[in-house]
């Protein structure tokens, strides 16, 4: 149930226009806002279990995680996202991709 509705709270912060709202009549329209958010749900998820697989070949951070951690690890976060437009980025990084 909390996977539900950890899912369904990110699905309503990044479809935040019109407040999650499809106010379309016309069935392309409708179509064409749902897969919107599918593509923008499946960005989230590739983006976060990247960051998070990065994260745990470091050797120091898998130490230091119970197994409860392992089990609680879920890429359906999004604390870290900003849906406004403003994207802060460092173009002498790259992403580790």
């Amino acid at each position: 149930m909390n996977v539900v509705e950890n899912w369904n709270s990110a699905n309503h912060f990044i479809f935040f226009g019109r407040s999650g709202e499809i106010t379309k009549n016309q069935p392309e329209e409708q179509e064409i806002a749902i897969l919107c958010l599918h593509l923008l749900q499946n960005c989230l998820v590739y983006m976060n279990t990247l960051k998070i697989q990065h994260l745990l070949k470091e050797k120091s951070w898998r130490e230091t995680m119970t197994p409860e951690d392992f089990r609680a690890l879920s890429p359906l976060i999004y604390s870290h996202i900003n849906p406004y437009g403003e994207f802060n980025v460092d173009l002498t990084q790259r992403l580790a991709l």
